[in-house]
C-alpha cells in the first residue's frame, strides 16, 4: 500500500472516537452490509463518522490490508478494528457494542 493511502485511512481512523468505512453514506447506503452496521451505530445514538470507499479505490484497496479483514463495512472504535457487519450486529445484540462505544 502506498503511503499516501496508508496515512490517509490513519487520519480518517483518528478523526472520530468511532469511524466507518463503507459502501455509499450513512444516508445512502449502497449495500446491505453497510446499511446494517448504520442501522446499529444509529440505534446506539452515537455520532460516527464515515468514509464511502466507492469514491476512492486506493482506499477501498488499502483498507483491506490495512486491517488484513478482506470486506467492507470495517468498523473502528477508538482507532481499533472492530469487524464487520456480522461481529457489529452480534455485539449489538449481545450488549458488548455499547459497553464498548462507553469506555
Amino acid at each position: 500500500m502506498e503511503e499516501q493511502t496508508k496515512s490517509k485511512i490513519e487520519n480518517l481512523i483518528k478523526s472520530e472516537k468511532v469511524f466507518l468505512f463503507m459502501k455509499g453514506t450513512p444516508e445512502a447506503p449502497q449495500c446491505g452490509f453497510s446499511a446494517g452496521v448504520v442501522s446499529v451505530l444509529k440505534s446506539t445514538n452515537v455520532s460516527f463518522g464515515s468514509f464511502n470507499v466507492l469514491s476512492d479505490m486506493n482506499v477501498r484497496e488499502g483498507i483491506k490490508e490495512f486491517a488484513s479483514w478482506p470486506t467492507i463495512p470495517q468498523l473502528y472504535i477508538d482507532g481499533e478494528f472492530v469487524g464487520g457487519h456480522d461481529i457489529a450486529v452480534q455485539m449489538h445484540k449481545s450488549g458488548e457494542l455499547q459497553k464498548k462505544l462507553q469506555a
